[in-house]
């Protein structure tokens, strides 16, 4: 075992003192060992009841026949971050947490993995380290946050973090009062967990089962369901028989799972976000996914699931119909079934297991919402190469759209010529400067999207950028425009009344000026000079890659 490095032989006797401080008995010093990689904190409501969730990991180890040892990473909370000079930090921090498992797993020599993440950039960076590793892993995460419910006009409706970000858009044009918004604000989020629809950190969570790294119900067990403590225990145990079965990380984490994982993305109409991390994952795991075979997957997979924010539908609905086995279930005919899982089983008998139980929330492949998966990948010459839509949360009329271009050199200047009315319908908003070297940190524009979704904006107006969305947003938020304004993408070039073309069934994203005169605009620019000149985003802005290859380092 690893772990023999560090209590078996003489020379290790000062290795066992320290041990035995930890209360490790000479027993457990033939027992493997467990590194319990979990992400709790007090700041972070997805991860404040994550104490809990290790305490049933440890059980389950101890119980399996293995000896546990916890400890911690960082983790940032998106939505509080957001829409302020936080939100920088927030993708910067899952390489700070794949090099910190890394630092602790190898400095002290565990035998195998039990990774507990939950929020936006822990459940990436974790993937990361794991197949950096490339020690016996499982992945179980805190589960997602349950829905809020108000009272409006009589009736009793579901409420959630993007409710109350589209509120403040709503007071913005005089649809809302104050007080009904702080009304939203204290029934939004009811307790511990992810936030409750299908955003980044429970698409991600969702796509760790796909993957074949948790076991099923990790993706959509709610944080405060007992059944979350059980999958825990399991989880702690099921690591045993990983390890004793030597299944390695880069022997689940394939090509063909790396596709079944968007495959299950198209199906969900998942986060945009998922597009960038899992690059990073393939990109850590030496595998090469070009970005276009994603739009092969969407072609071929179709759009089962519309989940909030396209729609009322929150993860407890979709755990209640059956969760993400069912969903595979209704796409097995599109996914690699001999692909491995943590469960010890293939793909194809997950899959097979998987039961719809309700239609309304997963319909079946024959009857879905679009025979085409509820994301794209956009390129054209103000994408060279590429960018990302959640086509299943925008509306059909603006599936394809033309409109001259409103332009602000970043998120604040955007919001605050929103709120101003500076935008109009018909208009495409672009976003620049704000990519992984340009923000730096590529922040989502979640205030802005939610500001004009909250004007009723959202049909008529399109927002490009090369920074990030939330899995929250809905509408025509085109993201992930690369090269980024930094890198003298093309989206350096437009200027205010520029026409842009989109067309998410084509795949199209153009402006519609000349190669000669954007080649032109763009010598014409000064050299881009960082205003980061000290820590971590210094390092950060130096090293990042483009977001087409997951925005990872160099």
């Amino acid at each position: 075992m690893r772990s023999d490095s560090v209590k078996k032989g003489i020379e290790r006797a000062p290795h066992r003192a320290l041990l035995r401080a930890l209360g490790v008995s000479s027993d457990d010093l033939n027992k493997p060992f467990i590194g319990v990689a979990n992400s709790f904190n007090e700041i972070v409501p997805g991860h404040i009841h994550l104490g809990s969730i290790a305490q049933a990991v440890k059980a389950g180890i101890r119980s399996g026949g293995g000896v546990p040892f916890e400890f911690n990473t960082i983790g940032i909370c998106d939505g509080i971050a957001m829409n302020h000079p936080g939100m920088k930090y927030s993708l910067p921090s899952r390489e700070l947490i794949a090099d910190s498992v890394e630092a602790m797993v190898e400095a002290h020599r565990f035998d195998a993995l039990v990774f507990i993440p939950n929020c936006d950039k822990v459940v990436p960076g974790m993937l990361m380290a794991a197949v950096r590793l490339n020690i016996p892993s499982i992945f179980v995460s805190g589960g997602p946050m349950l829905a809020g419910r108000r009272s409006r006009d009589g009736k009793m409706c579901s409420v959630d973090l993007i409710t109350v970000f589209n509120a403040v858009g709503s007071i913005a044009r005089g649809g809302m009062t104050e007080a009904e918004l702080e009304e939203i604000e204290i029934a939004a989020c009811p307790g511990c967990g992810s936030c409750s629809g299908m955003y980044t950190a429970n698409t991600m969570n969702c796509l760790t089962e796909a993957l074949g790294m948790a076991l099923p119900g990790n993706g959509t067990i709610p944080a405060v369901d007992s059944r979350r403590i059980v999958l825990a225990t399991e989880a702690g145990k099921q690591v045993i028989a990983v390890l004793e079965k030597s299944l390695l990380p880069r022997d689940i984490i394939t090509k063909d799972s790396i596709a079944n994982a968007f495959a299950v993305d198209m199906a969900l109409g998942g986060s945009t976000n998922s597009v960038l991390h899992l690059m990073a994952v393939a990109n850590e795991a030496g595998i090469d996914f070009p970005l276009p075979l994603i739009n092969e997957i969407s072609q071929r997979v179709p759009h089962l699931c519309k989940l909030n924010p396209a729609s009322e539908v929150h993860i407890e609905d979709l755990d209640m119909a059956g969760g993400v086995p069912a969903v595979m279930h209704e796409i097995a005919s599109s996914l690699n079934g001999k692909c491995k899982t943590v469960s010890l089983v293939p793909v194809s008998e997950v899959a097979k297991r998987g039961k719809v139980r309700n239609r309304d929330v997963i319909r079946s492949a024959s009857e879905p919402y679009s025979k085409r998966g509820g994301l794209a990948i956009l390129f054209g010459n103000l994408a060279p190469q590429g960018a990302v839509v959640k086509s299943g949360a925008v509306d059909p009329e603006m599936m394809a759209h033309e409109g001259p271009a409103k332009v602000y050199e970043n998120e604040e200047e955007a919001t605050k010529g929103i709120m101003k009315g500076e935008v109009k319908k018909g208009d495409v908003v672009v976003i620049r400067y704000e990519g992984p070297r340009g923000g730096p940190g590529m922040r989502e524009m979640l205030t802005p999207t939610s500001l004009l979704s909250g004007m009723g904006l959202d049909k008529d107006v399109a927002l490009i950028t090369d920074g990030r969305f939330s899995g929250g947003t809905k509408g025509a938020a085109i993201g992930h425009v690369a090269p980024e304004a930094a890198e003298r993408g093309p989206i350096a070039a437009v200027k205010n009344g520029d026409m842009i073309r989109i067309d998410i069934p084509a795949c199209k994203l153009e402006l519609k000026v000349s190669d000669a005169e954007i080649t032109r605009r763009l010598a014409a620019l000064p050299e881009y000079e960082s205003a980061i000149k000290s820590g971590y985003l210094k390092r950060y802005v130096e090293n990042v890659g483009p977001a087409s290859s997951g925005a990872v380092f160099r």
